[in-house]
């Protein structure tokens, strides 16, 4: 692919990460299946509300710890990368994406306010367990490895899945020694990089070339990686990778690779989970949870019901 078709996909690509990373107050205030919604696919952050019509869910607030009703107030964790997720609007200072959209419906439903900060995707986790937030999004999929020490919500199902560049070979990966002798680019601290390294000696084992993996902590740099070459294959979300490459040229969607529930993440024994989880339903049940993932969307990734700590998808 030529350099200048790398050039203005990077700038394009860039341009999307830096929209989408902020810091909000996070005050409770149709597209294809799964592919990214026509807003989104045309490199525009979609606006509308769907949030603030959502009203209390007595039944699930009622499940909230006395304390917590009685403050009204809990502290999240926003991991802001890279869209449907969450990201910034062009004001450079309002998130927006999935994530916002049900932890701010949640958050009415329970008559919460929440105050938002934004945080590292590999810092918040730990924050969780030190008591410096009460929950945390980021996309976060839930792992058998990280239910040990965090306890989750569950609100989505997406997974991970490859991109490539079009003068790529790849056309599908099955199995991970496929990508033998190649370099992958993806997040620091993610389940993409840890199913990378749990697998890299099976290269090996196969008599190849193990395969090289370059984690970043900013989505634009993975994406440059890939664009300029020193990547072949990106690993990350498939709902994130289905957008990514509708706001560039050159790189196409590969394939879904394994699902994953995501949820809200919590530290462990949190007595936070039942409410949470009930205001989940409660939004599916009134169509909220619908319509926040129509406008994203990502209407694939829709759950039945939402769980605590269900096992990992195998």
């Amino acid at each position: 692919m030529p350099r200048t078709r790398h050039t203005a996909a990077f700038a394009l690509i860039t341009v999307a990460s830096l929209a989408l990373t902020a810091c909000g107050s996070g005050d409770p205030a149709a597209a294809p299946a799964g592919a990214a919604g026509t807003a989104a696919a045309k490199g525009k952050v979609p606006t509308q509300d769907v949030v603030s019509s959502v009203r209390k869910n007595r039944a699930a607030a009622a499940l909230l710890p006395a304390g917590v009703r009685a403050s009204g107030t809990l502290t999240i964790a926003s991991s802001v990368g890279s869209p449907p997720g969450a990201t910034y609007l062009p004001d450079g200072r309002t998130v927006a994406g999935t994530d916002i959209d049900i932890a701010d419906a949640a958050a009415r439903a329970l008559g919460l306010r929440l105050k938002r900060e934004t945080a590292a995707f590999e810092a918040i986790l730990p924050a969780l367990d030190s008591g410096k937030y009460n929950l945390g999004t980021g996309n976060f999929g839930v792992t058998d490895e990280r239910r040990r020490t965090i306890d989750f919500v569950t609100y989505l199902n997406d997974g991970q899945g490859f991109a490539v560049r079009d003068d790529s070979k790849l056309t599908k990966v099955t199995d991970l020694t496929q990508l033998c002798g190649l370099t992958v680019g993806t997040a620091a601290g993610t389940t993409f990089e840890v199913t990378l390294e749990e697998n890299r000696h099976r290269c090996a084992d196969a008599g190849k070339k193990p395969y090289d993996v370059k984690t970043y902590s900013d989505p634009g740099a993975i994406w440059a990686s890939l664009q300029q070459g020193r990547s072949d294959v990106v690993m990350s979300t498939i709902n994130g990778l289905r957008y990514a490459v509708g706001q560039q040229e050159g790189v196409r969607f590969l394939n879904e690779f394994k699902r994953l529930d995501v949820g809200f993440a919590f530290k462990k024994g949190t007595p936070l989970a039942p409410a949470f989880q009930a205001a989940v339903n409660g939004l599916k049940a009134d169509g909220t949870y619908d319509r926040i993932l129509e406008k994203w969307g990502i209407g694939a990734s829709a759950i039945e019901t939402s769980q605590i700590s269900p096992p990992e998808i195998k």
